[in-house]
């Protein structure tokens, strides 16, 4: 645990709070506090602002080797704290310690490595013509990021943002805030200049609303709830900043009648349910042909009853609590509505799992027989819920996928390649995943619709934080 929970990391320093607030973390395991932080106002956010204004101009002129050499550094020192991380997210948000480690944390690792390989690679100026085309920093950066994968989201916006030039201010969320304390230890200790990172913790209508809104922020990044994100981009909107979101989804997971059903099934399940179901991009809406219908619930029953909910101490713990009580009451309330709207609860229901009577646990649920305007096919649960929708052909299956208004991910499984393929294409949806596939680091993650604007990862989520500049007047090449 840090000693650096209740100030702030402003100029290179760690500073106390302009007005002290202290505010518990809550481990949702025990439904005890863990820590206490201070949640920053709008002076702290301007203090952090100014101070990332003024080391813009000299860190914006560093060379693409020099930034390479401090993203080698942070890598090394991430991984020097890497324990503490993985220990802090458990602590904070309830993810089991097999996630913790491999998943949760991993993510710092995955997303610094492929930086440093994007930026060894990347050409920052061409001419086309009699014209040169620039890529030039956007500026100052405001960050305010999510519990659900907290050091992923911190990580796929800071890293690209230091590779390109830019300088930040960073507002993690106040429900899990002290991986993100361990991380900007980290880039400190990688000797990150001073002035280029900056942490103010806080919540969004406070701290969030003031970085969103600060004039000499040049874009924000914004990663939560699609109602949160149209907030940010109001705030935004009088400053004509540019705004990047990552916002909620309800992905379709399409098994055509020629997959391999229990696999697909199955595999569906432990996707959806993967970090107690708190992923945008989980697969919670599983579309199964008519015919099929009863035996994929049948396996979806018995792939549920399988998922272990308990201890995030424990080595058999699948799935750990959700984040708090308030997402706790929030999951019952949905559950409880599709019990009311006619949806058959195949597993699971309402009220913790048996033997768990503290902790915000969340008994594994599927519904089947769900129709498409039912609550649960449309609203965002953000916990181990899914629904079973059937459907007749495919043209049929891509109009119900489609039929929602968010686009984050989408998933086909079909024993023909070609076949989902084709399929994936008509699917209005940032990524698609065919038969299961591991993520790919370097490919674009962002949404069509009401799951946001923007992508991240890789090239793409790199390229967001450059201006392009043409210098006319250029000798043809």
């Amino acid at each position: 645990m840090s000693g650096n929970n209740t100030k702030f990391y402003i100029d290179g320093a760690w500073v106390d709070p302009v007005t002290p607030k202290l505010y518990d973390v809550i481990n949702p395991a025990t439904e005890e506090a863990v820590a206490q932080i201070s949640m920053g106002s709008a002076a702290d956010v301007d203090k952090a602002v100014k101070a990332a204004r003024k080391a813009f101009p000299a860190f914006s002129r560093t060379s693409k080797e020099e930034r390479v050499a401090l993203l080698q550094k942070v890598l090394e020192a991430y991984q020097a704290r890497y324990g503490e991380i993985a220990a802090a997210i458990q602590a904070e948000m309830g993810a089991p310690a097999w996630l913790a480690n491999k998943a949760q944390a991993a993510m710092g690792v995955a997303h610094i490595s492929q930086m440093i390989k994007v930026l060894q690679d990347y050409e920052f100026e061409h001419v086309e013509g009699r014209t040169q085309i620039r890529r030039e920093p956007i500026g100052v950066c405001g960050f305010i990021t999510p519990w659900n994968w907290p050091i992923n989201q911190i990580a796929c916006k800071v890293i690209p943002a230091l590779a390109a030039g830019c300088t930040m201010v960073l507002k993690p969320s106040e429900i899990a805030p002290l991986d993100a304390i361990l991380f900007a230890e980290v880039l400190h200790d990688a000797g990150v200049p001073k002035g280029v990172f900056n942490l103010v913790n806080g919540d969004g209508p406070t701290v969030g609303q003031a970085i969103s809104s600060h004039p000499e922020v040049d874009l924000v990044s914004f990663t939560g709830s699609t109602r949160a994100g149209i907030a940010v981009a109001k705030a935004a909107a009088d400053t004509v900043k540019r705004v990047h979101q990552e916002l909620g989804g309800k992905s379709a997971n399409i098994i055509l009648p020629d997959a391999d059903l229990a696999k697909a099934v199955a595999g569906g399940v432990t996707a959806c349910f993967l970090n107690s179901g708190q992923s945008c991009n989980a697969p919670t809406r599983m579309f199964v042909q008519k015919s099929q219908h009863a035996e994929a619930v049948a396996i979806a029953k018995a792939a549920a009853e399988k998922v272990k909910v308990g201890d995030p101490a424990a080595k058999d713990t699948t799935i750990g609590p959700v984040v708090s009580e308030t997402q706790y009451n929030k999951i019952q309330g949905l559950i409880e509505q599709g019990i009311k709207e006619g949806a058959t609860l195949v597993t699971g229901g309402l009220g913790r799992p048996e033997g768990l009577n503290r902790g915000y646990y969340v008994r594994p649920t599927v519904f089947a027989n769900v129709k498409p305007e039912m609550t649960i096919s449309r609203e965002e649960i953000f916990g181990p819920v899914l629904s079973i929708l059937p459907y007749e052909t495919e043209e049929e299956v891509i109009g119900l996928a489609n039929d929602t208004v968010y686009g984050l991910a989408g998933y086909v499984q079909s024993g023909d390649i070609e076949k989902a393929r084709k399929v994936a294409n008509e699917l209005r949806a940032g990524q698609i995943n065919l038969n299961g596939s591991a993520p790919d680091m370097s490919a674009p993650f962002g949404g069509y619709k009401q799951s946001g604007n923007g992508r991240e990862w890789g090239k793409y989520g790199f390229e967001e934080f450059l201006e392009i500049k043409a210098v006319l007047g250029y000798k043809a090449a």
